[in-house]
């Protein structure tokens, strides 16, 4: 072979390399991983919005693509189907989740109540005559039972010196429903999360008490799939590391997001424009301690036979 002859497939070579190098680095560039989202139309959803909208998360190399869902059972199958990698819910769903197995795990609170910030309400009607918590003793509450409104219910009761036998729950599995009896006296007390307990109250409804000063039961959490946290431990790190700038932006300004409530359906018309944006929690994740109280109200109500494990079932190891 000639030297022209070498020299034109040495270059026929090198540019092969070129473009193989070159293609490569395109689709590394070109492909961020995807995290499919069931979001539900609730308060704890925003900073995750706002993420979106601001650009946080394109900006931190990951898309999200948020599955819209109008209750926690659909949430649930989508992430049993593997078609939703991630989703706000409670450290007791994600304790039932793993009754046989590992399958997801608590990575981050989502909202957790605190002074001023309340999440979770036992309201009174406003025709029942009770004013305090120990006006409840004996008096059926409705709660969606067997969720976390049943366990704050009872553990805020018990915090106020109600005994086990004192506390009755009754089951109204919607919220709307809950309202609605309320609003009419039917029903002498229930238990619901804002924005829809200030609505109630609006209606007529009597405030008992509120988790603001208990914010180690009416917590919620970001949960991801565990094939997903194998699968895609760097994009998680994004995700959170731009989850807590939208965070910080929502708690320094507020009223700049209020739009988000009444776009995405979180607040109802009546209360638009007049609701209070909660301050929301910086990173952080459940303790050993709320794990492990969740996982025991679990047991006595007959709900969880297993062991649940809070190294098992709790990383903050994707926390910026």
């Amino acid at each position: 072979m000639d030297s022209r002859g070498l020299a034109s497939r040495l270059s026929v070579w090198f540019l092969a390399l070129a473009g193989l190098a070159t293609h490569a680095w395109a689709q590394g560039a070109a492909a961020p991983v995807t995290l499919r989202f069931a979001a539900l139309p609730i308060i704890d959803s925003v900073p995750l919005y706002v993420a979106e909208e601001e650009g946080l998360f394109a900006a931190a190399g990951v898309k999200v693509e948020f599955l819209e869902v109008g209750a926690s059972p659909e949430r649930d199958q989508l992430l049993a189907a593997g078609q939703a990698d991630g989703a706000i819910n409670e450290i007791q769903a994600v304790i039932l989740f793993n009754r046989e197995g590992v399958r997801l795990k608590a990575l981050r609170y989502a909202l957790r109540p605190g002074p001023g910030s309340p999440h979770f309400f036992i309201l009174a009607a406003g025709s029942s005559g009770i004013k305090d918590a120990q006006g409840l003793a004996g008096v059926e509450i409705g709660v969606a039972q067997g969720t976390i409104t049943e366990y704050v219910t009872e553990r805020l009761l018990k915090a106020e010196g109600l005994t086990g036998a004192e506390i009755r729950t009754i089951p109204v599995m919607r919220i709307s429903d809950r309202m609605a009896l309320l609003a009419s006296g039917r029903l002498k007390a229930g238990t619901m999360p804002d924005p829809l307990a200030s609505l109630s109250r609006q209606q007529g409804a009597r405030l008992i008490l509120d988790d603001s000063r208990h914010p180690e039961y009416g917590y919620s959490v970001v949960s991801f799939r565990r094939a997903f946290i194998e699968a895609h431990p760097e994009a998680l790190r994004s995700f959170f590391a731009a989850l807590e700038k939208a965070t910080l932006m929502v708690n320094a300004d507020p009223g700049r997001y209020g739009r988000i409530l009444s776009d995405r359906k979180i607040v109802p018309p009546a209360l638009a424009g007049g609701f209070r944006m909660p301050r929301f929690p910086t990173a952080g994740v459940p303790t050993r301690a709320e794990f492990e109280d969740a996982g025991a109200w679990l047991k006595e109500k007959g709900l969880f036979t297993g062991e649940a494990s809070w190294a098992s079932s709790v990383d903050p190891s994707f926390l910026p």
